[in-house]
């Protein structure tokens, strides 16, 4: 018996006794103690009500494969091979190898927790459990490395507008890859290249990364919110977020690969969180502020001698201070 399906039967908030548990799953009521232990080490609260059995304590923000398909736009569905997985060490490493064993479909993954989460310039990705949205897409370009120009940036403004779409007010982008909210931030992009399978044939792992119920995490060094933070009014659930997030970036692509970075630049412009911010890059010897990013998605820094484009994977920009 896996803690999941304990929690599935305790998820409608009600009293149920460890018998009736332990018949429901087939298993002895030591076996139901046990996954009710092992759910509560995970960070469930579950509460035991003396004589009476087990309880539910706060809601469940459950993964279903079938529940995520069901909220993506019908021209997505069929394009997908989707995978709901309870623990993986990256999504994006679990995307490389379904595509290594010829996935039918866009191989897509979603987690509920990963054990070696990564960021950008492996950094590691705090990914506990049952709380945020961990979330890796293989995609494939025609043409060669070169028509990939500003796609990290198209993957942050499809991102937006999924979470704009949820009703998430102030969404700001950080070039190259980060989502902002006011208070910190919200997310983050990591964009891995496969090579050319085939000439001019590019394959892209896209991963996602978003807080959505997170209320601590312990070392992060930098401001960071979530969506529960942001707007504890709503009942923020991982599939509706994860439908959303895909179907945004699926009704980006086409406009990508036939117009390219251009249809971008202006979206992601007006969610620039660095404009008119003073700025630092290239370890502090250039110095300006920020004025957005050009027709290749390059970000510009205005400095006394001129606009100095900045691009992706030389330097992180960091507010001057």
């Amino acid at each position: 018996m896996k803690s999941r399906a304990l929690i599935e039967l305790l998820s409608d908030g009600e009293i149920h006794s460890g018998e009736s548990l332990a018949a429901q799953l087939g298993v002895s009521r030591t076996a139901v103690w046990k996954q009710i232990r092992r759910a509560m080490d995970e960070g469930v609260e579950v509460a035991t009500v003396r004589g009476r059995g087990y309880q539910l304590v706060s809601p469940v923000d459950l993964l279903d494969r079938e529940v995520i398909l069901q909220g993506l736009s019908p021209s997505h569905q069929k394009q997908l091979a989707l995978t709901v997985l309870d623990e993986v060490d990256s999504t994006n490493a679990e995307v490389i190898r379904q595509i290594g064993r010829g996935a039918a479909g866009m191989p897509v993954v979603i987690a509920d927790c990963q054990t070696a989460g990564r960021g950008r310039r492996g950094r590691v990705w705090q990914s506990p459990r049952g709380e945020n949205l961990y979330l890796s897409m293989g995609l494939t370009f025609h043409g060669g490395f070169g028509v990939l120009d500003g796609l990290s940036l198209v993957l942050g403004v499809a991102v937006a507008n999924a979470l704009e779409g949820l009703g998430v007010p102030r969404i700001g982008l950080k070039w190259p890859n980060d989502i902002f909210l006011p208070d910190g931030k919200l997310g983050g992009i990591l964009v891995e290249l496969q090579g050319e399978l085939e000439e001019g044939v590019v394959q892209v792992i896209a991963g996602i990364g978003l807080n959505v119920h997170m209320d601590r995490v312990d070392g992060v060094d930098q401001p960071w919110s979530s969506l529960d933070r942001a707007c504890p009014e709503v009942d923020w659930s991982r599939n509706r977020i994860g439908a959303a997030v895909i179907d945004a970036i699926l009704d980006a692509l086409p406009i990508f690969t036939d117009s390219g970075f251009r249809d971008f630049r202006a979206p992601w412009q007006r969610r620039d969180i660095f404009k008119g911010q003073p700025l630092q890059a290239r370890g502090g010897d250039l110095e300006g502020s920020g004025v957005g990013i050009d027709e290749a998605g390059n970000y510009q820094i205005q400095t006394a001698n001129g606009i100095v484009p900045v691009r992706a994977g030389e330097i992180s920009l960091r507010v001057a201070k």
